[in-house]
């Protein structure tokens, strides 16, 4: 008898509103889309699935002065045989600024370089994905991030010899 009074009352209760079963979730929203934070962009995100960063190819987009304004990043997809560089901003990030991405390979022991990509255009977070193939070649990859803040300067990044050859 005992079980079925239990019963009985939490019918009453759920009948009366007295106990919430399954609440929706709480969404917190602080002062609404103002404040919004786009999602994060990572080099990982910008060139897909199946790229991932070699090994100590981050780069620093400076300023002559030392100021950071974002990174260059050399990405490779080992089934494809393509590589990847994308431009990410740090600084003045959702204004639009100009930045560029360079990739350009070369045939390993050859003299001259091959097929290379180049893009710059105002942006408000990253510029991006440059993608070339790369097997078998030598990789020469840059970025660069104007500052159109009271300085205007122009930051830039390279990897000043061939390398990362595969």
């Amino acid at each position: 008898m005992r079980g079925s009074t239990k019963t009985i009352l939490l019918a009453a209760a759920l009948s009366i509103g007295g106990i919430v079963v399954n609440p929706a979730p709480a969404v917190a929203s602080v002062a609404g889309p103002a404040h919004t934070v786009a999602p994060a962009v990572s080099p990982e995100r910008v060139c897909g699935p199946g790229f991932a960063r070699v090994a100590r190819s981050k780069q620093a987009v400076r300023t002559p002065s030392g100021d950071v304004l974002g990174h260059v990043y050399l990405l490779y997809d080992r089934r494809t045989g393509y590589n990847c560089v994308t431009t990410i901003k740090t600084s003045n990030v959702g204004v639009a600024t100009f930045a560029s991405a360079t990739v350009t390979t070369q045939r390993m022991g050859a003299s001259s370089s091959g097929p290379g990509r180049n893009e710059g255009r105002q942006v408000k977070s990253h510029i991006g994905p440059l993608k070339v193939y790369g097997k078998g070649r030598c990789v020469r990859y840059s970025g660069t991030i104007w500052d159109d803040g009271r300085g205007a300067a122009v930051a830039k990044a390279r990897w000043k010899s061939w390398g990362r050859c595969g």
